[in-house]
C-alpha cells in the first residue's frame, strides 16, 4: 500500500500539476526533462509525497507553461501540530 499524501493541500498540488502535465501530453520524464528535476521527483510531488520549495514550484509552472499561482491558487496549510509553530 502507497503511503498517504502529506496533506491536503500537497494532494491538490500534485493532482493539478499531474492535470497539467497530461494537458500538454507530457510523461513525468518528460515534465522532469523540461523542469530541470529528477523524474522520480516528479512522481512524488504528483503523489503529495513532497513539500515543495519556491524554486521547484516556478521551475513546474516554467514548464508546464502556466503562472505559478495557478498551481497553488486557494490550497490551504495544514494545521499547525505544535502550539506556536509556524
Amino acid at each position: 500500500m502507497a503511503p498517504p499524501p502529506l496533506s491536503t493541500a500537497t494532494a491538490a498540488f500534485g493532482a493539478r500539476i499531474r492535470a497539467h502535465r497530461q494537458q500538454l501530453g507530457y510523461t513525468q520524464e518528460l515534465l522532469a526533462h523540461h523542469a530541470g528535476l529528477h523524474w522520480t521527483f516528479i512522481g512524488q510531488v504528483e503523489r503529495g509525497r513532497r513539500n515543495v520549495t519556491l524554486h521547484n514550484i516556478l521551475k513546474l509552472a516554467a514548464a508546464l507553461k502556466v503562472n505559478p499561482a495557478v498551481l497553488v491558487d486557494g490550497l490551504e496549510p495544514p494545521p499547525s501540530t505544535a502550539a506556536g509553530t509556524e
